[in-house]
């Protein structure tokens, strides 16, 4: 039996509706992701070393002074912050949130690398960061120590806007120890491979905030129609990339199959 006109697009309008409400509910619920990253050599006193990943806030509040996403925060186990750009947006560069969000990090050591979307808006919170004991590394690296035993920690400036320098941050690096490499933007990946680095963080791409299943993202900035880095592990050799969906949105304030997350990845030791 044909259904009438009138309950035909009462119910397509239903179905819009509700979709539309689920892709901005999506935008405020945040997963937790977890990840064991196996690194060849990895000093003993880093087995099960845990680095929150944290990307791509876009001038975001989660609740009062951050309070729903420090809630969540709060429950979980890790070693070392780590934040790959973005905390404020170009359309909306108010540092606070991101501040509210780095200021209740920093019991545990906190780096950063910035994005885009810093220098867009002048890159203002900068100086806010280093004075909430944050450390920015811009096409350099520092020796991260437990003990008597090491791994580097090195962050590029934002890839997306040519401001990288991954030969300037390897200098002084040794080519025995373990080497972790903050970016923004995943278009670094390649030189990543070639310079053998370990493991590679990077937001920068929101997983495409629309996410279909089976296909992944259909658009990220930089990269267009259906990316080859969106979200996700990705290996070649004995190099790691993570990319994180990122915690805030950009242009559009909706999400589907993307939610925003943090991300946790332990290391553990692999031995050549």
């Amino acid at each position: 039996m044909e259904i009438p006109k009138i309950k035909r697009r009462t119910f397509i309008i239903s179905g819009c509706l509700a979709l539309a409400a689920y892709f901005f509910v999506e935008t405020k619920t945040i997963a937790v992701t977890r990840y064991s990253i196996g690194i060849n050599n990895l000093p003993s006193a880093f087995e099960g070393f845990t680095i929150l990943h944290l990307s791509d806030l876009h001038s975001k509040s989660f609740g009062e002074g951050q309070d729903k996403l420090h809630e969540i925060i709060k429950k979980q186990t890790y070693d070392l912050v780590a934040i790959t750009g973005d905390l404020i947006d170009k359309d909306n560069p108010d540092p606070e949130p991101g501040l509210q969000l780095v200021k209740n990090l920093t019991d545990k050591p906190t780096y950063f690398v910035p994005g885009n979307h810093e220098w867009w808006s002048g890159y203002s919170i900068r100086e806010s960061l280093l004075k909430h004991g944050v450390k920015v590394l811009e096409n350099r690296a520092e020796k991260f120590e437990l003990g008597q035993q090491s791994v580097w920690i090195l962050g590029v400036d934002d890839p997306y806007l040519g401001r990288d320098d991954l030969q300037e941050a390897m200098t002084g690096v040794d080519e025995v120890s373990p080497k972790i490499l903050l970016a923004h933007a995943p278009g670094i990946y390649q030189s990543v491979i070639n310079e053998k680095i370990d493991l590679l963080l990077v937001g920068h791409t929101h997983g495409g905030q629309i996410r279909i299943p089976f296909i992944g993202a259909l658009v990220v900035p930089g990269q267009g129609l259906f990316p080859e880095f969106d979200y996700g592990l990705y290996t070649s050799g004995n190099t790691k990339m993570v990319i994180t969906s990122g915690l805030g949105e950009s242009v559009l304030p909706i999400r589907f199959n993307a939610a925003p997350e943090i991300v946790l990845i332990t290391l553990k030791g692999l031995k050549q």
